[in-house]
């Protein structure tokens, strides 16, 4: 039995939330022989909540970049930032002009005129409904696991340098950066649900497209990235695929003889 661990954006769907039909064909081929899926993303447990990305039927959820773990029937593990840390972080963030979001395992926290004409704002927005919060009406009680920030305009040496002790980051291009709690990636995740459920790690599979699966990548047995992924993850990985709408998870499953 592999156990396959999928990426969501850019991987499963694209940013109009579109799945592929080869995609969830593949997937419930993959279940139906035998074998067991699970999503790993960057998102928070509060951003994952689209009933056709769910009615996937994957077998766990590791979110927030490996602060929540869960299987079918409970969460087995979670992270939360402490308050005083987080203070400490949003303070920061509002020092240099940065726009946040604060990503939690039941609600992000963003202010609408932050990004009430940003086209991802307005889309993620969208997306969360009533699983949005105000950052700044909720000061101090948010809960949280990791930030998404807009770094335009920034001094981004001496932000990274403050939070340093707090956070590692990755950027996904000139402006966009995760904050993630230090020793928190996508691989710790994997690494972490293997040891309390028993799977070998070797028999484990990571597929994604974007920086922040290399660590994923890293961990695993063995590593797809997608075609239309970027080249952090294509470098890193141990096979490229096809693109998402050129039956990019199809192929790597027959690749790997998994349907």
């Amino acid at each position: 039995m592999k156990h396959v661990f999928f990426d969501i954006d850019g991987t499963i769907w694209d940013y109009r939330n579109i799945i592929p039909k080869s995609c969830s064909d593949a997937v419930a081929s993959l279940r139906a022989n035998g074998h067991r899926a699970y999503i790993c993303t960057g998102r928070t447990r509060g951003y994952i909540t689209h009933e056709g990305l769910l009615s996937l039927g994957f077998d766990g959820i590791i979110s927030g970049l490996g602060t929540r773990i869960e299987t079918k029937d409970r969460v087995c593990f979670e992270y939360i930032i402490p308050d005083d840390t987080a203070v400490k972080t949003v303070d920061t963030v509002k020092r240099y002009g940065i726009r946040a979001i604060l990503e939690g395992p039941e609600y992000l926290y963003l202010d609408y005129d932050e990004f009430k004409d940003d086209p991802y704002g307005k889309k993620v927005m969208e997306d969360l409904g009533d699983r949005r919060r105000s950052l700044s009406d909720n000061y101090g009680k948010w809960v949280i696991s990791k930030l998404s920030c807009d770094t335009t305009g920034c001094d981004k040496k001496s932000f990274y340098e403050e939070l340093s002790s707090y956070y590692d980051y990755i950027e996904h291009n000139d402006t966009v950066v995760e904050l993630v709690p230090k020793g928190f990636s996508k691989g710790t995740g994997i690494r972490k649900f293997c040891d309390l459920t028993g799977i070998d790690i070797k028999d484990t599979i990571a597929i994604g497209d974007g920086a922040n699966d290399v660590e994923m990548f890293k961990a695993s047995g063995f590593s797809v990235a997608m075609g239309n992924g970027a080249l952090k993850a294509k470098e890193a990985a141990d096979h490229v695929t096809t693109g998402l709408f050129e039956d990019g998870v199809m192929n790597a499953l027959k690749h790997l003889c998994l349907i």
